[in-house]
């Protein structure tokens, strides 16, 4: 039996973060929400437990991807039509999961970012723009974690292409382009994150180690000839 929505949360270490996540969440939408815990350190694990929402431990940290990923299997193999992938710190606001879900509900995109480009800092900025260049895709917010899927593209994530991408903020586009699914950019707000500080941007040493093992995988994966149809709802 199909089921409608379920929301994702990887998290790590986001104990002081996740129970205001999941209780707004549970406000904004009516669906299922899935806690994938990244072999954390803290109680994250217990919160969202004592939130009474599911959560799927880690042995072993994964990464971003992995989580989330553990999270695309499980919306697959439970029949979700819809998956919504959103961070566990806070900066994700769930009232936008309406705006993410309604153009795969009204058939006019198969996968949905919600974009935020003010919440760019110079490293991040300078980044999508590298980005954009090299690969071809018209995208304004590469890095956005709040996305949401159909369920043939939660399909296509599950094969063998995507299992390994370390970032898989890029990959996964080129993955998804490259499959020939429509990819929409709608604008979100997002707010400060609650606590904490960003893993991939907190540091210069930090964005040059992401922006080289990026930039082999998009050399590995990018089809110039194939980057095209897409389109975006931001003025």
């Amino acid at each position: 039996m199909k089921k409608k929505l379920v929301v994702l949360i990887p998290a790590l270490n986001e104990e002081k973060n996740i129970r205001e996540v999941i209780q707004g969440v549970r406000e904004a939408i009516t669906g299922e929400i899935v806690v994938i815990d990244d072999a954390s350190s803290d109680s994250t694990a217990r919160v969202a437990r004592a939130e009474g929402v599911k959560v799927l431990p880690l042995l072993l940290r994964l990464g971003a991807w992995g989580a989330t990923r553990t999270g695309i299997r499980y919306a697959s193999q439970h029949f979700f039509e819809i998956a919504v992938t959103m961070d566990a710190d806070g900066q994700h606001l769930p009232d936008a999961i309406a705006s993410l879900i309604d153009p795969i509900l009204s058939n006019r995109a198969d996968v949905v970012i919600g974009s935020c480009t003010e919440r760019g800092s110079v490293p991040r900025k300078l980044s999508w723009l590298f980005f954009r260049m090299i690969t071809g895709l018209d995208v304004r917010d590469l890095t956005s974690g709040f996305r949401a899927y159909n369920a043939a593209a939660i399909s296509t994530l599950m094969t063998a292409d995507t299992a390994l991408l370390d970032y898989q903020d890029i990959g996964i586009l080129l993955a998804l382009n490259k499959a020939g699914f429509r990819i929409l950019e709608v604008p979100v707000r997002m707010r400060p994150r609650s606590s904490g500080h960003s893993r991939v941007f907190s540091s210069w040493w930090d964005v040059l180690r992401y922006l080289v093992i990026t930039l082999i995988l998009c050399l590995s994966k990018v089809d110039m000839s194939a980057v095209s149809g897409y389109r975006s709802e931001i003025g």
